[in-house]
């Protein structure tokens, strides 16, 4: 049977956007800092685009595209990602480049049973606008 789920007015991106905030939980760049200073046992996704992966990211984020992540996170598809489809009882934090994209990324984790996912606040915007440290990949 068909979904007959017919909203007033088509959903635009942003209505997305906040449905994935309004059920997902946040933290600041600098928390996340602290976490990665601490070393606590977490794992770091970037859901951006491999060329923004490339300008600029935080030290030890695996790259995990938004279009990706279900495919990653599934212990079952053939080309999942190992780290992150083991997590679903570690802390995973995701980022992309303001912070929508990720949580997308993080609703969607949560719906795959994942216990622990949180959004940084603000995106990598954020992230460099604070001043905290970036790693960059070569290109050759």
């Amino acid at each position: 049977m068909y979904n007959t789920f017919k909203p007033e007015q088509p959903m635009g991106l942003m209505d997305f956007v906040r449905a994935a905030k309004a059920c997902t939980r946040e933290i600041s760049p600098q928390v996340l800092q602290d976490k990665l200073t601490a070393k606590e046992d977490l794992l770091l996704l970037d859901v951006r685009e491999p060329g923004e992966f490339q300008g600029g990211h935080i030290k030890g984020a695996h790259l995990v595209p938004r279009g990706l992540i279900e495919a990653a996170a599934d212990p079952a598809y053939p080309k999942h990602l190992p780290e992150l489809a083991a997590a679903r009882d570690r802390q995973v934090v995701v980022y992309c480049a303001t912070s929508g994209r990720s949580a997308m990324a993080a609703a969607v984790l949560q719906m795959m049973g994942f216990k622990n996912v949180l959004n940084m606040e603000g995106g990598y915007t954020r992230w460099v606008a604070d001043g905290l440290p970036q790693e960059q990949e070569a290109n050759y």
